[in-house]
């Protein structure tokens, strides 16, 4: 719709009234990108859960020989994709012990987490380890001066009671298939927000370098006290699909958010859960009682609506949606 204003001795000077014309063009191209991005990060998640359950299949294997394949094959393939074209550049950093702790608390996270594969399902140890973000989302509320909305809280109790449903505390309170997840938990959340404060300093192939070096070196060293023969090729089979789930599924989270919004995608994430889940019936068949499997969808859908209010909250103040990555790191 035009409308016209006369000023005497001037031509006419039209005004458009409505702007829908001039956006119908770029609508298709940015919901093709949302779209793009999201079936990356479904997918990044299914490599996760995939991961895990493999891991699992693998788990009466020595863990330090799953963590130093691990972080040799992401050392390994960031060095060859990234060095050829960064050089120098990637070496680069100013926080050395920075990248050295999220290299530790990295790799204690996988050890922790392969462990806990051994006395905990799939499906619950992924529901228990993504609570990192509402962890870090308490954390940041208690410690500093974020403004946390009484509908994010209510939504952060509510998943942390599906957690106490899932894991349903009784008189085994030292049992492993307990304590595992929970140091499992508590370690991520310790990455995560080393994680967050490294992003605002260096670059991200500079940080993944390093804390697979980190991981690599550490490994290394351990390994001849834990090295056993692997046996059958379908070991070592199992042992390549690990690396390559977990090479693949970081590849795909990363491009996934270079093509979508924080807001749009970090609430897919939680998609994992249901995928752990359903692997863990067809691989192993076990299928989550009732009051896990309520457990399982209060954190799901509580977690996911969290995520979803927290970046729409942080963007309508004007700052930056952080990248809260809620997948079970390996």
């Amino acid at each position: 719709m035009m409308d016209s204003a006369y000023l005497p001795g001037k031509p006419p000077i039209v005004r458009m009234t409505s702007t829908h014309a001039l956006h119908l063009p770029a609508t298709r191209p940015a919901a093709d990108a949302a779209l793009m991005g999201a079936l990356f990060v479904l997918a990044a998640v299914s490599c996760f859960a995939g991961l895990d359950a493999t891991s699992k299949v693998i788990s009466a294997m020595p863990v330090m020989m799953l963590v130093w394949f691990r972080y040799v094959t992401q050392a390994g393939v960031t060095a060859l994709t990234q060095l050829p074209r960064r050089g120098r550049a990637l070496l680069r950093t100013r926080h050395p012990g920075l990248h050295v702790l999220r290299g530790v608390l990295i790799m204690s996270t996988s050890v922790c987490s392969f462990l806990s594969l051994r006395y905990t399902p799939v499906g619950e140890l992924t529901a228990i380890v993504m609570l990192t973000p509402l962890l870090m989302t308490l954390i940041s509320a208690l410690s500093s001066a974020e403004r946390v909305s009484r509908v994010r809280w209510l939504l952060i109790g509510a998943t942390f009671a599906g957690a106490l449903l899932v894991v349903r505390p009784g008189a085994n309170l030292l049992s492993p298939a307990l304590l595992m997840p929970l140091v499992t938990l508590a370690l991520n959340t310790g990455f995560h927000l080393v994680t967050s404060r490294l992003a605002r300093l260096d670059d991200v192939g500079t940080m993944q370098l390093y804390t697979g070096c980190t991981g690599a070196v550490l490994a290394t060293i351990a390994l001849p006290f834990f090295w056993a023969p692997l046996g059958s090729w379908t070991t070592w089979a199992l042992l390549g699909l690990v690396c390559l789930l977990s090479t693949a599924g970081h590849w795909m989270l990363i491009v996934g958010y270079a093509k979508a919004g924080v807001a749009t995608l970090t609430p897919l994430l939680f998609a994992q859960i249901a995928v752990s889940t359903l692997l863990g019936w067809l691989v192993f068949a076990h299928v989550p009682d009732a009051w896990a499997l309520a457990g399982i969808c209060l954190i799901m859908l509580g977690g996911a609506a969290c995520m979803a209010l927290s970046a729409r909250e942080r963007g309508a103040a004007g700052g930056p949606a952080a990248l809260e990555n809620a997948s079970m790191e390996h």
